[in-house]
């Protein structure tokens, strides 16, 4: 080994001791604990937000829905006065409402599978946090004990400061190892992360189908209300 590589090993050597020296696992534990403490903070806000979003839709979806017997009934009053084009008007209307309950349930659907994934993301990385801070604690009170050994042993035999440098390097590569267990823990949750997206909307043919679907739609109400008034006037005709 030539004289520059020496020289380098020696400093890396004499580096590595004094950072030993500078590094509390204890404080270092309370930075972890405290992050993933955020983190879960992070992941109950984002579950109170996907709540939040669901009981809108689904808020959403009980007024469209009270719309319909509206427009059925307004229908049936339009067709009555002999206005047929409002009949056909409110009949419509009455389609697209229903197109946009059937989105906005799709919707629930979604956003509720997200509630749910998120749900058992907090109950797992809670439950970790939990086991890491009891772990912390052990951690640091072998930590205090270990210290206060090595010092009451350096006092009694006078032990090397090399030894107790050693000690130290033990100490922190035993933390490390933790921290980073820690580290996976809390991450494993989140592996396979997902965004709550919304549906696109359909292609021209699409919109072309569903658009002749919901003018049948309308005919089809259209003629059951013609028959309905017809049935409804035919005991007025039979007793002229």
């Amino acid at each position: 080994m030539g004289l520059w590589s020496r020289a380098l090993l020696l400093f890396r050597s004499k580096t590595t001791a004094a950072m030993d020296r500078e590094e509390d696992p204890r404080e270092t534990l309370d930075y972890a604990y405290a992050q993933q403490q955020e983190l879960l903070r992070k992941v109950r806000q984002g579950l109170i937000e996907v709540a939040t979003s669901k009981r809108q839709l689904e808020l959403q979806t009980r007024q469209i829905q009270a719309k319909i017997p509206q427009l059925e009934d307004q229908a049936r009053r339009a067709l009555d006065a002999g206005r047929e084009d409002l009949a056909r008007t409110s009949l419509q209307r009455r389609e697209t409402a229903l197109e946009e309950i059937g989105d906005l349930q799709r919707q629930v659907t979604e956003v509720a599978q997200e509630e749910a994934r998120l749900t058992q993301t907090e109950q797992a990385l809670g439950a970790r946090i939990e086991e890491f801070r009891s772990r912390r604690k052990t951690l640091a009170a072998r930590y205090t004990a270990a210290e206060a050994q090595v010092r009451a042993n350096e006092a009694l035999t006078g032990v090397s400061g090399e030894l107790a440098e050693l000690g130290m390097a033990l100490g922190r590569a035993e933390e490390k190892t933790d921290r980073m267990q820690a580290r996976a823990a809390a991450l494993d949750a989140f592996i396979d992360p997902t965004s709550l997206g919304l549906p696109g909307g359909p292609d021209d043919v699409e919109h072309e189908l569903r658009k002749l679907t919901s003018e049948r739609a309308v005919e089809s109400q259209l003629a059951a209300l013609k028959l309905e008034r017809s049935a409804r006037d035919r005991p007025l005709i039979s007793g002229g």
